[in-house]
């Protein structure tokens, strides 16, 4: 059971970490900080403001908490995790609706930085060629991570004979 949990510590670093790219891009790249810090704050005001930003933010940092509690088996993890999946539905289903299409999140622009999601979101499910909209299925695939986030955070409370110690 831990090793299953430290894979799925490791999905959920992987599933930040690919949704902070966009913004941590710039600064990876090798350009001067000045420069990065720019084009992290153009993405930023490109993507629909600060208020999406916030939540985009928030979400990945709610989802490496979420990991590291759950990799130190703290029930604490499934809340933590939730509120960040909370924050990355918000942000999607804004970004889905704000494009006014049904399949919004393939015709979404890659220079915004809600669109580059969307886009990138849309890349990973498009070689399936499933007819579904790529958006609910990956809230769907994220809220089933967030079961087994739940189940894998319980604690197990082992019964004690009468007269034994506990270690």
């Amino acid at each position: 059971m831990k090793v299953f949990r430290f894979v799925l510590m490791l999905a959920v670093i992987g599933y930040a970490g690919w949704l902070a790219w966009p913004f941590l891009s710039p600064f990876l790249e090798g350009a001067p900080i000045d420069l990065a810090i720019e084009r992290a704050r153009a993405m930023v005001e490109a993507g629909g403001g600060l208020p999406q930003a916030a939540l985009w933010i928030g979400a990945v940092l709610l989802y490496v908490v979420a990991a590291f509690l759950l990799g130190a088996g703290n029930p604490r993890a499934a809340a933590a995790y939730f509120l960040g999946f909370i924050a990355d539905a918000v942000l999607r289903l804004a970004i889905d609706r704000s494009n006014g299409s049904q399949n919004a999140s393939i015709a979404a622009d890659s220079s915004m930085a809600g669109g580059e999601m969307a886009r990138r979101s849309a890349e990973v499910v498009a070689p399936g060629g499933l007819p579904v909209d790529p958006t609910w299925l990956i809230l769907v695939v994220l809220l089933a991570v967030g079961v087994l986030v739940v189940i894998l955070s319980r604690r197990r409370v082992r019964r004690r004979g009468q007269g034994q110690l506990a270690a």
